[in-house]
């Protein structure tokens, strides 16, 4: 690492919310040529210290230098303009114009006649070839892989002279094989002195490509640790306060002694406004079971997790519970005893303006243990969010505090414990429900909550519910799935046995080659 003088200095950086404090008195450096791991719980306030880095927030007190200049506070363009540049996890691309135009986008003034993209082009050639980030600048953006468009965004920071980067959750929508080559490029930039600020949840990777980790708290900066002298048990516990062992699927030699099938799919298809959202997937997940879907985001996971929750209708072929057909009607799908832990928390997961007792009973208020004559009763249903806080340790200031307050980590707890605890008849207590769609269970969460939802799902399967996880994290699908298949262009491999996967063939699969057919 080539370090002389500080590209960065953060001083002191203090931002309240009201009474929460998400930043409380932090000092950072980052040098020249340096990768600096930023990791946290969520909450612990990574977001809002990037946010007043880049402009959008203006913090209470402290003062930021870039390259020895002082960054004016709560102005974006003084920090594009000084170097900092910011790669997020989903992407920011318009689809129908070529990787030229994108990354033109925003560089030039509205009072400008003409582009000058010759010189534009001839700038974004020198760009791409001087950090090996290789990309046909003529390319439709919509036409690229997920690994290609990541090139892009790293390219529209450099095009406008980035020698800062930030990059959020950078590998969260990779294959393996494209992760190896972000790494590759990560290299090359800090070969030519750029610094990077790398935010991610995957202590493995935090420890291959930084140099140094600092490690947020509840908003205050805990530790800084060089890369060579920590550990990802000592990451993990700085992190959430406490020893953290992430479980693990036994998987013996009754492994595969699982009970009847739960979920059937024969040749379900899904076709929406001409488009083939699904074609023909064939699954079996038998009672006890857990089986994991792999699959670069956008390859039908979320139609396949609407379709078996009833949201979403199949087009052809069946979709059976235990035998019984199912239709697209999401109360039948609940009455059933089918649980759904979706995608995203706060869009779907959560109505955030209502109280954390409304969501917690919002689906089961069918029953008459919780409703009568349309009215929903109260005490009841404030019984049953108590005992569900409890369990499911939702931390909180009370169950009328609206649901969109928590942090992610317990808005997922409150989702897993809506969901762990369905119940088929009129009593209000908890029972195992017989098949749980878990879409992207963990995404976005520390490792101490990883662990959490991990261990609930594997105690699901243990009383008998089958699980269906769909996951972009690989490392999770190992840990805990008895099978993976692999969705690709919304058609689903074969489910083999984890143990039958490698990284490779897996990650081939995802990029639609024959990994699947290689599976060691």
């Amino acid at each position: 690492m080539t370090q002389i003088g500080s590209a960065l200095r953060l001083s002191h950086i203090t931002k309240r919310f009201g009474s929460l404090v998400a930043n409380d008195d932090i000092s950072l450096e980052l040098g020249h040529g340096e990768v600096l791991a930023l990791l946290g719980e969520n909450g612990a306030g990574k977001s809002t210290l990037v946010s007043i880095l880049f402009g959008h927030y203006v913090a209470d007190a402290g003062s930021i230098e870039v390259f020895g200049k002082a960054l004016p506070a709560g102005d974006p363009k003084a920090a594009l303009a000084a170097g900092v540049g910011m790669v997020h996890q989903h992407f920011a691309l318009a689809d129908n114009l070529s990787v030229l135009d994108n990354v033109l986008l925003g560089t030039e003034p509205l009072w400008q006649l003409f582009s000058r993209r010759r010189a534009a082009r001839a700038k974004l050639v020198d760009t791409a070839q001087r950090f090996g980030l290789g990309v046909n600048p003529d390319a439709a953006v919509g036409s690229l892989s997920v690994g290609e468009r990541q090139r892009v965004e790293i390219l529209k920071a450099l095009y406008r002279g980035a020698r800062i980067l930030i990059l959020d959750e950078p590998t969260a929508v990779l294959t393996p094989q494209e992760s190896e080559s972000l790494f590759a490029t990560l290299a090359q930039l800090v070969a030519q002195g750029l610094s990077i600020i790398f935010i991610s949840h995957k202590l493995d990777e935090v420890l291959r490509v930084s140099h140094r980790v600092a490690v947020l708290r509840a908003g205050k900066l805990v530790s800084t640790r060089a890369t060579h002298e920590t550990s990802k048990a000592e990451l993990a516990e700085l992190m959430v306060g406490r020893t953290v062992s992430l479980p693990q699927r036994e998987r013996g030699p009754d492994a595969a002694a699982h009970g009847d099938v739960v979920l059937r799919l024969e040749r379900a298809s899904v076709v929406q406004g001409g488009r083939h959202l699904l074609g023909a997937l064939d699954l079996e997940v038998h009672a006890g079971e857990i089986v994991g879907i792999a699959g670069v985001s956008g390859n039908g996971q979320l139609a396949l997790a609407q379709l078996l929750c009833g949201t979403l209708a199949a087009s052809a072929g069946k979709v059976s519970i235990k035998g019984e057909s199912m239709r697209a009607n999401p109360r039948e799908w609940v009455a059933r005893g089918v649980a759904r832990i979706p995608e995203d928390r706060h869009a779907v997961g959560v109505v955030g303006d209502l109280a954390v007792w409304e969501n917690a009973v919002s689906e089961r208020l069918h029953l008459p243990a919780f409703s009568r004559f349309g009215f929903i009763r109260r005490k009841a249903s404030r019984a049953f969010t108590r005992s569900l806080v409890e369990r499911f340790d939702v931390r909180l200031s009370g169950i009328d505090v609206a649901a969109r307050v928590l942090s992610g980590g317990n808005m997922q707890k409150l989702i897993l414990g809506r969901a762990l605890s369905v119940s088929q008849s009129d009593q209000t207590q908890a029972a195992t429900p017989i098949f749980i769609i878990a879409n992207q269970p963990t995404w976005g969460l520390d490792i101490g909550a990883v662990a959490y939802v991990h261990r609930c799902l594997l105690d699901a399967a243990a009383q008998g519910a089958a699980v269906l996880l769909i996951s972009e994290d690989l490392d999770e699908l190992f840990a805990i799935a008895d099978r993976v298949a692999v969705m690709f262009k919304g058609r689903l491999g074969k489910a083999l046995p984890t143990e039958q996967w490698t990284l490779s063939d897996i990650g081939l699969a995802m990029a639609g080659g024959a990994g699947e057919q290689h599976a060691a």
